[in-house]
């Protein structure tokens, strides 16, 4: 595996059991960026969800990030993703510019067309999710890139370089090629859909296409940015892996079947297929045979679905910075 420019630390916000609020969660999830601040991660990211705390329990990402801002000084802090068709473009681009402004420029902005079912009717959106995407993708841009909103009118307080800083998360050849004309970085997911055909594909296999049509289609003088999520646990003992990753799997499947999605996956096999599991030298071994992660510039680690205690989740976050990702060639920033 080549040397990631980058390391991240990705949280969905998940409850570890029933009882946990909602608090108890965000709690838990600050403490993490903090750990992760303290190690010399480079960014810290969330995701969005709507009305489905088991998916995950974040509907308002850039409020809770604002908090963070706050609280570190130097972690860069990353949306991965806001689901753009189901938000109002120029308030995302002005919540954005707001933040990044409060951060002193920290932030990093993932856009994507998905979300749940369940998300999508709640926004009454009915209509065609790419179209709505590109359009509002569109508009958030231009914001982003001063152009005039109405006459004389334009975004503030200004998005300096944020458009730089700008990710499009996709599946798909034909999202990556956007992306890449786009000039945006590419974010790749910790699991991706399966050909019929190929049932048993690698996730590196799956994803090295888009990282191609990525590659080609961004424009010669623009930095490639690749962000590869992966789902990363990591030990001190064989034990405590395979305790916490079937707990972790079996609820996540009971969550898959309450949800009325059971086609994601049927077994802990299934959950579990794309996750890197082990000690510190197993966890190397499988990362290092990831071909699509050694082109990334950004190593992006999260623990769903398997979300064990937060004493197991920082004890991975720990081990992750201090011997994983060194012996991948990653080194901490002060």
């Amino acid at each position: 595996m080549t040397t990631p420019k980058r390391l991240g630390l990705f949280t969905r916000l998940v409850r570890h059991d029933d009882g946990q609020s909602a608090a108890e969660v965000y709690r838990d999830a600050l403490a993490q960026f903090d750990l992760a601040e303290s190690l010399g991660y480079d960014t810290a990211w969330v995701a969005q969800h709507h009305v489905d705390p088991a998916e995950g329990g974040l509907p308002a990402p850039l409020v809770f990030l604002a908090h963070a801002a706050a609280r570190n000084t130097r972690i860069r802090l990353g949306t991965a993703i806001l689901t753009l068709g189901l938000e109002d473009p120029i308030r995302v681009a002005e919540d954005a510019a707001v933040l990044d402004t409060l951060s002193g420029g920290r932030l990093e902005l993932g856009f994507g067309s998905g979300g749940s079912r369940s998300s999508f009717e709640l926004f009454g959106q009915a209509g065609d999710r790419q179209q709505v995407y590109a359009e509002k993708l569109r508009v958030v841009s231009a914001a982003l890139d001063n152009a005039e909103l109405l006459p004389g009118r334009r975004l503030h307080p200004p998005a300096a370089n944020l458009r730089e800083r700008v990710w499009h998360a996709t599946f798909s050849t034909a999202g990556a090629e956007r992306a890449g004309k786009a000039g945006a970085g590419l974010l790749l997911s910790r699991t991706q859909p399966r050909d019929p055909a190929a049932p048993d594909a690698g996730i590196d296999a799956i994803q090295r296409p888009l990282i191609e049509a990525y590659l080609d289609a961004l424009p010669k003088k623009v930095e490639p940015r690749i962000g590869a999520s992966r789902t990363v646990f990591v030990a001190d003992d064989a034990e405590s892996v395979a305790r916490h990753a079937e707990r972790g799997a079996r609820r996540f499947l009971d969550h898959l079947r309450t949800a009325g999605t059971p086609e994601i996956a049927s077994t802990v096999a299934q959950v579990l297929r794309d996750s890197y599991l082990g000690t510190p030298d197993e966890v190397v071994e499988q990362l290092a045979a990831d071909t699509a992660a050694a082109r990334a510039t950004d190593l992006i680690v999260q623990i769903h679905p398997i979300d064990p205690d937060q004493r197991a989740t920082l004890r991975s976050i720990e081990l992750i910075a201090t011997e994983v990702a060194p012996r991948l060639g990653w080194r901490a920033k002060g």
